[in-house]
């Protein structure tokens, strides 16, 4: 894919529907609006995150590690936030995570075009995109495998600084390039 060795972590991708663009410090209110919805939280590891000071935590920390909002074009109202993070440059791999879309955008197209927009930026700069899943957060492992990632192993790891935890990794490769003939 492209030769450089730098990742741009602040896209703003913009779909069909869909907008996904750096998180700003004013959006705490927005983004808590969705994340209070203790139901979000029931498969993910992190189940008091609907907690205000929990959220509070996370917010900070998003905006420390270049979070990206997801909103929606015709209303624009903030629905969720995904980043990119752990960036090897060496062996062209990044990571995509830290993803929650508000309750009535499960099940249908946002959480696709959502991935689509983020994994076309990133295969401009890497060769393999990854997902790491709580094993037993078996909405996003479907999801995982909705929008063509494959199951690679399972293992532990520390996510920006936390304690290491058990996750599956899910794994998408960048397009190989169309031949013209």
């Amino acid at each position: 894919m492209g030769a450089s060795t730098d990742f741009y972590f602040d896209p703003v991708l913009t779909g069909a529907t869909l907008r996904v663009r750096p998180i700003r410090s004013d959006e705490f209110a927005a983004l808590y609006a969705v994340a209070a919805d203790p139901l979000m939280w029931v498969q993910h590891p992190a189940k008091n995150r609907a907690e205000r000071d929990v959220f509070e935590g996370w917010f900070n920390s998003a905006l420390e590690q270049h979070a990206l909002v997801v909103e929606e074009l015709s209303t624009r109202r903030v629905i969720g936030s995904s980043r990119y993070y752990h960036w090897d440059p060496a062996a062209r791999e990044v990571s995509i995570g830290y993803s929650f879309l508000a309750r009535d955008h499960w099940g249908g197209a946002a959480n696709a075009e959502m991935k689509r927009l983020m994994l076309a930026h990133a295969f401009k700069c890497a060769d393999v995109v990854w997902f790491h899943v709580d094993p037993g957060n078996t909405r996003s492992r479907r999801a995982m495998e909705k929008i063509g990632a494959t199951l690679s192993h399972t293992g532990a790891i520390a996510i920006n600084g936390e304690v290491p935890k058990e996750y599956v990794f899910y794994r998408i490769d960048a397009p190989a390039p169309r031949v013209n003939g």
